[in-house]
């Protein structure tokens, strides 16, 4: 019999978590993307490698006070994110996972804001000259933070919703086993890989401490797997929060930057990232911790027994 072809929807995280310009127009093209790497034979990884020298070369054009080359700028990391968007409908057509995937998925939209944070400076330093690198490197830091945590939040969030099988989530004891098992001599690439990868999930640990209080009485009183009326439940309480998420990641950032680059005024860009999604950040996550404290509450006083 034929093989069925899968379909847009079978590529999709989840309804709760897609943003409503991913459904609409990268989710879309990704999917097209997809069909066509998967007919040649293209790995997700590979895929999101060429993203990165899209993305790098939006960030050079983002450096000429040129319309038309700025243009061109937004046309190249238009395209970057739509790869990035088909590598991951791509690995879930496949089902190729793997922690290699996550890190490279991450260091590529690290790579593409590197380039473009590095073109603005270059482009104002001769107006602002040193303030300029330094604002950068603050804003540098806390957009890690931003699209890191967004991206814990949203797995964590598929966990409750669709268990492990749909969820990319990890966490760093279980990580740092698996490091302890591999040898540099041997298994030096995954063994970094997983050094990095590792780093990244315990960061995220760190940030949510009332979370990892849930996750840990979770698994003292029902083991691996959470009665459905908590996962419902949790999937209720987290879902208002899957907007913020959405504009912590690339859309809305994406937005801000392309009409700050267009109106010539790129210095914008960085203060609209410390400013505005900042504080998205800092209400994100009080908001997830003060759910995770209540749930938390709940399971000892016997709501889910």
């Amino acid at each position: 019999m034929e093989k069925q072809q899968p379909t847009l929807e079978s590529t999709l995280k989840s309804a709760d978590t897609e943003e409503f310009i991913d459904i609409h127009f990268y989710r879309p093209i990704g999917y097209r993307w997809a069909l066509l790497f998967q007919k040649l034979n293209i790995t997700p990884n590979a895929v999101t490698i060429a993203s990165i020298f899209l993305g790098i070369g939006a960030g050079v054009c983002f450096y000429f006070d040129n319309i038309w080359i700025n243009l061109l700028g937004i046309f190249l990391l238009v395209w970057a994110n739509s790869y990035d968007s088909a590598d991951g409908q791509l690995a879930r057509m496949t089902k190729q996972y793997s922690a290699l995937g996550r890190v490279l998925d991450g260091f590529a939209g690290n790579l593409w804001f590197a380039s473009i944070y590095v073109a603005i400076c270059l482009r104002l330093f001769p107006e602002w000259g040193g303030w300029i690198w330094v604002l950068a490197c603050v804003t540098g830091y806390f957009h890690s933070k931003q699209a890191e945590m967004a991206d814990y939040y949203r797995n964590v969030h598929l966990l409750f919703l669709k268990g492990k099988a749909g969820s990319e989530l990890d966490n760093s004891k279980d990580l740092t086993e698996k490091f302890k098992q591999l040898s540099w001599g041997k298994n030096f690439w995954a063994k970094l890989v997983l050094f990095f990868y590792r780093n990244y999930t315990t960061d995220q640990e760190n940030w949510s401490p009332r979370l990892q209080k849930l996750f840990k009485i979770l698994k003292e009183k029902f083991g691996e797997v959470a009665p459905q009326p908590f996962r419902d439940d949790f999937r209720q309480a987290s879902l208002p929060l899957m907007k913020y998420t959405n504009i912590l990641s690339f859309n809305t950032r994406s937005i801000a930057l392309f009409t700050s680059i267009l109106i010539g005024w790129p210095w914008l860009y960085f203060v609209f990232e410390l400013t505005v999604l900042n504080i998205l950040l800092v209400y994100m996550i009080s908001r997830h911790e003060k759910i995770c404290k209540g749930f938390t509450g709940d399971i000892k006083n016997g709501k889910y027994n």
